[in-house]
C-alpha cells in the first residue's frame, strides 16, 4: 500500500471569516493570496481518501502531518511533496514502517534518498483534488464553521472517489 499527502489552498470566501471571533480560528489563515484554508489529504494507492486535515493557509504542512500520520494505516511507501520535508517528518513515517519518498527541498544540506520513479505515482492524489475541488462548495469556501467544511470535503470525496 502507497499513502500519499498533499495540502492545496482552497480560498475562503469572504463571507467564511466574519462574525463573532471565537477560540479558534476556523481553519481560516492568511497568506499571500488572502484568507485561506489548507486540506490535508491521506489518500491509499488506488488514490481514495483515508483521512483529511484542515489547517489555515499560514501553517506550514510538516506541522501539519504530525497530526495526520497518526491515522496512516500500513502501508510500505509514502509519497509528499516539498512541503512535508523535514527530519521530524521523516521520522515519523520511518517509525510507521514505511518509506518516506518526498523530494528534497533547495536549502537542504544533506539529501536523503528519493526517486523520482516512484513519485510519479504522487499525481494520483492532484487527480484526487481536481475532482474534489469540482464542487463550487469546496474550490470556494463558503462555510464559516472549519466542521462543516470538512464534512463537506468528507462527503464531496465520498461521491468522487468512493461510488
Amino acid at each position: 500500500m502507497t499513502a500519499r499527502r498533499k495540502a492545496p489552498a482552497v480560498k475562503a470566501h469572504r463571507c467564511a471569516a466574519g462574525g463573532k471571533g471565537g477560540e479558534r480560528n476556523q481553519a481560516i489563515g492568511r497568506s499571500r493570496g488572502g484568507r485561506t484554508t489548507k486540506i490535508h489529504a491521506l489518500t491509499d494507492l488506488n488514490c481514495r481518501p483515508i483521512a483529511f486535515l484542515l489547517t489555515g493557509g499560514q501553517v506550514a504542512d510538516c506541522v501539519a502531518a504530525d497530526t495526520l500520520l497518526d491515522q496512516m494505516a500500513g502501508a510500505s511507501i509514502l509519497h509528499g511533496d516539498k512541503g512535508y520535508d523535514s527530519n521530524a517528518v521523516r521520522r515519523k513515517i520511518e517509525g510507521l514502517g514505511a518509506a518516506p519518498n518526498i523530494p528534497p527541498k533547495i536549502n537542504r544540506r544533506r539529501t536523503s534518498c528519493f526517486s523520482p520513479v516512484l513519485y510519479r505515482d504522487r499525481n494520483a492524489i492532484e487527480r484526487m483534488f481536481g475532482r474534489i475541488k469540482d464542487f463550487r462548495r469546496i474550490a470556494t469556501r463558503y462555510d464559516k464553521l472549519a466542521r462543516n467544511f470538512l464534512a463537506a470535503v468528507a462527503l464531496a470525496a465520498t461521491v468522487r472517489c468512493w461510488l
